[in-house]
């Protein structure tokens, strides 16, 4: 399955396969984890989903239609996963700290998307936190400053 999705933005990208270029696999694991965050509440708005597509975009610098693809393989991803640890040792593996807080700062967004945090939204931020070993002080940090840039303060 990895294969494939690699294949896919190699010829996306223009480059041959075989040519290894991490960035494109982190997207699909940011953006896995971003699509554990929506649904961990059991539903997945329509304004939660917008949210996913536009973070993804100004992030990675995707146009629309790589964006929608790789949404479709990250939902397709979570699905088929049995737990979150692929994902989360790349992204350990290949982030350093502050860009893991940052991404933290990006799962809170996700959870907020909607205008409500969910106890288990919250619940799958903190797990994913502890997994990319985020310091717990950063964790809450990212929170209050997401908190407050949407004037939930």
């Amino acid at each position: 399955m990895l294969d494939t999705i690699n294949e896919f933005f190699e010829r996306m990208s223009g480059r041959s396969p075989g040519d290894q270029d991490h960035e494109m696999t982190l997207e699909l694991a940011v953006a896995a984890l971003m699509c554990e965050v929506m649904r961990a509440d059991g539903e997945m708005k329509d304004v939660e989903q917008q949210a996913l597509r536009d973070m993804l975009k100004r992030r990675f610098d995707l146009e629309e239609s790589a964006v929608e693809t790789l949404v479709d393989m990250a939902r397709q991803q979570v699905r088929d996963s049995v737990d979150h640890y692929q994902f989360v040792r790349l992204i350990r593996d290949e982030y350093d700290y502050p860009q893991r807080v940052a991404l933290i700062g990006r799962l809170w967004r996700m959870a907020y998307a909607d205008g409500v945090l969910d106890p288990q939204e919250e619940a799958r931020v903190r797990k994913l936190a502890e997994l990319l070993y985020v310091d717990h002080a950063d964790f809450i940090m990212q929170k209050l400053e997401v908190q407050k840039s949407l004037g939930l303060e």
